[in-house]
């Protein structure tokens, strides 16, 4: 984009003609990146599985829950197991989501891009920190005897 940096060349109409046209060229193109940015967002699915290998979630963008699958494997520990391994595998889906984010900023923003960063971290705070500080499937193992 053209500087404009003197009076006496603002005031030519030429050049903040030309000026004008780079300022919205410039927009226009950050606009479309923007737009390109919160499509692949809105796309965004993220599947993991607990340590454990009892449960596997996907979530979306959000940090929502779209999908559970429970293996065969439940049957032999107690609920409250279960229900730990859920909440890491989401806990871990959230990891990897916010990670995916970051790289969607990037790669569509440009790494040096103000919005890229702002972007990256507001998804990292909203899909990580609301489950920060819980227990791990590791904590208690729970396992039923057989």
């Amino acid at each position: 984009m053209p500087e404009v940096s003197d009076t006496e060349a603002f005031l030519d109409p030429d050049a903040s003609r030309e000026y004008l046209r780079s300022w919205k060229e410039n927009v226009d193109r950050t606009a479309a990146r923007a737009a390109a940015m919160s499509e692949q967002m809105e796309r965004l699915r993220v599947t993991a599985r607990d340590s454990n290998s009892l449960a596997e979630v996907t979530i979306d963008s959000a940090g929502v829950l779209v999908g559970l699958e429970l293996t065969d494997r439940i049957r032999h520990f107690e609920p409250q197991m279960v229900a730990r391994a859920v909440m890491s595998a989401l806990r871990e889906a959230r990891v990897k989501a916010a990670d995916q984010a970051h790289d969607i900023a990037v790669e569509t923003m440009g790494p040096d891009s103000l919005s890229a960063r702002t972007t990256a971290d507001r998804m990292r705070n909203a899909l990580e920190l609301p489950d920060r500080g819980g227990p791990t499937d590791e904590d208690e193992p729970g396992q039923r005897g057989s």
